[in-house]
Order: C-alpha cells, then sequence, then structure tokens
C-alpha cells in the first residue's frame, strides 16, 4: 500500500481502464512501485482471476468501456492525476465479424472519453493526463519502412480503423482544447499475459504442450508476415514517461527490427529444446485474414531521444521466457503468478 506522510503531497493517481490485461497489469505494477494510487476498470461480470494474482493493491472498479455516464462518474469520484486507456477490442483477425462492437468499443468510446475531459475541465478547472495506445496496425500498407510518427495510416481490418480514428481524435482534442492528450503507437508487444487467442501465446503454449509430450502439432496461417516484437514490461514504461513530459506529444514505441514468424517459432522450439519446427507445424489457409499485412517495424527514434526509452529485453528472451513460463505453468497447474512477469 502506498503511505503517506504526514505533511507531504498526496501521491498521484491514475485510472486504468482494462487493468486486468496485459497492458494493465505491468502498467498496474510499474505505476504501485513509483508510489502511484492506482484505479482500474473491469468489465462488468468479467473473471477477476488476473487482477487477483497480479493485482491485490488496484482498487477495482466495475466499468463498460462504452458507458460514458459511468465513466463520467467515475471521475468524479476517485478525481485522477491521469487516464490510461488501455481497455478496448484488441483480436484483429476477429474485427472482421464483429466491426460494429469494434467501433463502439475502441472509436466511440475514445470520443466520449475526450468529451468527458472537456466537460470535467470545465467543472474542475484541470482535466486529466490522457494516454490513448495507438496501434501499428494503423499504418496498414504503408510504403514506408520503418515508419515513424508522419507516417500516413492505411489500416486494413476494422480494428486498424477503429484505432486510427482513436488516435486522431486524441491529436485533435489536444490540439483543439488544449487537453494534455498523448499518444504511444505500440508496436506487438508480448509476455506470459498474452492471451490465447493472439498468435505468440498460441505458439508459447502449443510448444510447451508438445514438449510435454501432450500434442504432437500446431496448426497456423502465414509463417510470412514480418511483425516488430518486444517486452510489455518495457513499452508500458513507456506510457509512464510520456505522461510525465512537460509536453503532450506522440510517439512511436517500437523496437526497429522486423522478424517473420517463422523465426519466431524457430526461437520457441529452441527454448523448449526440440528442433527444427516444420515438423510438427501444419498450414492452413482458413486462418489467414482477410487483408492480412506482410510486414510492420517502427522507428523508435523519438522516443529514445525525447524520452530515454530504450527496450531492456529482446525479443529472443521474450520469446524465450513466454515458452519457459507456459511449461511451468503445464507442470506445476498454476496458471497465473507474479513469478511469471519477469523474463529471467
Amino acid at each position: 500500500m502506498t503511505t503517506i506522510t504526514p505533511g507531504s503531497a498526496p501521491p498521484r493517481s491514475a485510472l486504468i481502464t482494462g487493468v486486468s490485461g496485459q497492458d494493465g497489469i505491468y502498467l498496474a505494477r510499474h505505476l504501485l512501485a513509483s508510489g502511484y494510487r492506482v484505479v482500474g476498470t473491469l468489465r462488468p461480470g468479467g473473471p477477476r482471476l488476473l487482477a487477483a494474482a497480479y493485482l491485490p493493491e488496484v482498487d477495482l472498479r466495475e466499468l463498460d468501456q462504452r458507458d460514458g455516464a459511468g465513466l463520467v462518474a467515475l471521475l468524479d469520484d476517485i478525481r485522477p492525476d491521469e487516464i490510461y486507456n488501455l481497455a478496448g477490442f484488441t483480436s484483429v483477425g476477429a474485427s472482421w465479424g464483429q466491426a460494429e462492437v469494434v467501433a463502439e468499443t475502441n472509436a466511440m468510446s475514445v470520443l466520449r472519453t475526450l468529451e468527458a475531459l472537456v466537460a470535467y475541465r470545465h467543472l474542475h478547472g484541470k482535466a486529466p493526463r490522457y494516454f490513448q495506445p495507438s496501434s501499428s496496425e494503423m499504418f496498414g500498407t504503408a510504403d514506408q519502412q520503418p515508419q515513424t510518427e508522419n507516417t500516413p495510416h492505411h489500416p486494413r481490418s476494422p480494428y486498424a480503423a477503429s484505432k486510427s480514428f482513436a488516435h486522431h481524435l486524441t491529436v485533435n482534442y489536444r490540439e483543439s482544447y488544449g487537453l494534455f492528450t498523448t499518444t504511444g503507437t505500440l508496436y506487438n508487444h508480448e509476455s506470459p499475459l498474452r492471451g490465447p487467442a493472439f498468435v505468440t501465446r498460441k505458439i508459447s503454449r502449443s510448444v510447451a504442450e508438445i514438449a510435454l509430450g501432450r500434442r504432437e502439432s500446431m496448426t497456423l496461417g502465414n509463417l510470412d508476415v514480418c511483425r516488430d516484437w518486444g517486452f510489455a514490461g518495457d513499452y508500458v514504461r513507456s506510457m509512464h514517461q510520456m505522461m510525465a513530459l512537460d509536453e503532450p506529444s506522440d510517439f512511436i514505441i517500437a523496437t526497429g527490427e522486423s522478424r517473420p514468424l517463422s523465426y519466431l517459432l524457430e526461437v520457441a522450439f529452441a527454448a523448449a529444446g526440440l528442433g527444427d519446427p516444420a515438423p510438427y507445424v501444419e498450414r492452413d489457409a482458413a486462418l489467414m485474414r482477410p487483408a492480412d499485412i506482410v510486414d510492420l517495424f517502427g522507428d523508435p527514434t523519438k522516443a529514445r531521444e525525447r524520452l530515454g526509452w530504450e527496450p531492456t529485453v529482446t525479443f529472443e528472451q521474450v520469446i524465450r521466457h513466454m515458452v519457459l513460463t507456459d511449461i511451468r505453468r503445464l507442470e506445476s497447474g498454476v496458471e497465473e503468478h507474479v513469478d511469471y512477469l519477469q523474463p529471467c
């Protein structure tokens, strides 16, 4: 718990929406270690297992991301200094079948939040600082490699389009209303807390099961797709650094290196002490997205120069950590534990 010394200023407070997701957990723990009071939102009726395992010191509140009135009431109750908007619809592939839900959750909810901040400032004289996580998927079929903060967006999925809308809104409300709003365009960032629907976690879990003799193969789609993969713990640190700036801005958060999914497979199988992944991997065209993006990697120069931010965990270390953690999970039967958070 955060303690307050008599006569000292109260700790800064942060509201993290979607606090039980991968990024929410890493960010909440980082902010708590920095002396913050942290309030986090969960979907009404949603599971609390992850929060119970990793966030015992967080004040948990239920809030539907699409509930604008509920957000206004929560802001009036807790009066946060900072808001990190980490709730949302996160699956690119699944967004094709739920485009309207994606638009409401990722796009319109941001509009309602920004409007709430304008109203909050009118009532209280000052609005909380606001962080919006943008996505590398916004760049889509951009012909610029690597992408920078000035690369035009060409989204190629409902998910990407919703994130682009939210990104531009966040910038516009900063420029039009003078709010402290900042965006971090986050390239793929992984950890053992990745959900099982994400391809990186699907691979790490399947490799662990193969290594323990619990399955014989896995099925994947396009192995030639390339992405810029980093560690979630590094990426949330950049969010906090952005919010501490004197003036808000927009940043690319990436490693600057692109790797094919086929190489990720090699690293994962090597981490489990297995050989060539080819005999264990089956291909299924049905797993291809309607408009897949071949390659994306970002230029983190601005983040390095303005924030002093750099990745501390390599791609190989992240994937090895995920595989070894999934092996530990299967062997112990303990799915969630704080010991799983940081790479060895």
